[in-house]
């Protein structure tokens, strides 16, 4: 969407509210659900779409003003940063908005808990991307291997970058791919582990592309693999941890996020593969003296996913069943009890080679 349609958007917003304070009827605002009674699983295209429900917020309701006065702020700023062709971080436009109000003793914002639910919630009622309201999160995610991304002029080949990679901006739009030669992308939850395989030169000696996600995956790391999915063919690996958590990254990956459902296409890579940990490793790699105990968050996390319509499938239910029997789970870093380049040399090869990937 072009600049002029998106200020389009924010300004008609605007006469909306304005149409309905010169009426004299209560200005309000129609918000999408973002809870899961409103995200449904598209079980053909495997991934969480957002539904039809919407809900008021009102400006005479006490319960809403303080929300409605800060959505119009953000949209506002927003107006200011798209026709000004300014890009700002999110970090940067909570600091422009807060502010004591005049006269009184209240803060526009306490916290930038606030103002980033509200960003999402301008997207889904407008129908626009944050990074169209000029919007940005801080850099998260690190990429190497045998790729040469074309950057608004600049080339850059992530194999020759040493040991520190690319780091993995919140907006990717503007990446051109002009070569890629590998047979698959790694991604990886923790950035222990990615600097393990870095120094072991698994991309090299493997041919794949490693994306680190650095724990939950943020919005440009998962386009940039559903980039990589989509448009080079590439398949996608995914190495998390062996516990719920890890779990559930790997299906926000995959499928996206209840929070984000509205952007499942483009955050979404449905074809992503999951090579481990799992709970069947334990045994198969005699791990069993390098798990740890379950915590009671893990284990309502665990009965939370298998509640969840995308872990149906058998053999997600086998491995959290195991996990929930055996009462432990294992990180990534556990394979280093066998020696430092296990993971490198045996674990990943064999695993990856014969295919003992989960869907």
């Amino acid at each position: 969407m072009s600049d002029k349609e998106v200020a389009k958007k924010l300004v008609d917003l605007g006469k909306e509210l304005e149409s309905l304070i010169q009426k004299g009827r209560e200005p309000k605002m129609t918000v999408p659900q973002r809870g899961r009674s409103n995200v449904s699983f598209d079980e053909e295209a495997n991934l969480l779409r957002m539904g039809d429900k919407d809900s008021s917020r009102n400006f005479l309701n006490v319960a809403h003003t303080k929300k409605f006065m800060q959505t119009t702020l953000i949209a506002s700023k927003c107006r200011d940063f798209v026709e000004s062709g300014k890009t700002a971080s999110i970090r940067e436009l909570y600091y422009q908005m807060k502010h004591t109000i005049k006269g009184t003793k209240e803060n526009t914002f306490e916290d930038q808990s606030e103002s980033d639910p509200l960003i999402v919630d301008l997207e889904t009622m407008l129908s626009v991307l944050r990074e169209e309201l000029h919007l940005k999160a801080d850099d998260k995610g690190t990429l190497i291997g045998n790729i040469v991304i074309e950057d608004t002029g600049d080339v850059i080949d992530c194999s020759k970058l040493g040991r520190s990679g690319l780091s993995i901006p919140s907006i990717v739009e503007h990446y051109k791919f002009q070569e890629v030669d590998a047979d698959y992308c790694l991604v990886i939850e923790t950035g222990a582990m990615f600097d393990r395989l870095v120094e072991e030169k698994f991309p090299q000696k493997n041919n794949c592309i490693m994306v680190s996600t650095k724990g939950q995956a943020a919005r440009g790391c998962r386009r940039l693999v559903n980039r990589l999915s989509r448009e080079e063919k590439l398949p996608i690996i995914m190495f998390t941890d062996g516990d719920p958590w890890g779990y559930y990254i790997y299906s926000v990956v995959k499928a996206g996020s209840m929070a984000l459902a509205h952007e499942s296409e483009r955050l979404g890579t449905p074809e992503t593969q999951f090579v481990g940990m799992t709970m069947s490793d334990v045994e198969d790699f005699g791990l069993e003296k390098v798990t740890e105990q379950l915590k009671d968050v893990d284990k309502k996390r665990i009965r939370e996913l298998l509640q969840y319509p995308w872990f149906q499938k058998k053999e997600w239910r086998r491995e959290l069943k195991l996990m929930e029997q055996k009462g432990v789970r294992i990180e990534q870093q556990a394979l280093a009890s066998k020696s430092l380049e296990f993971v490198a040399k045996e674990y990943l090869p064999e695993k990856i080679n014969s295919k003992q990937l989960l869907p």
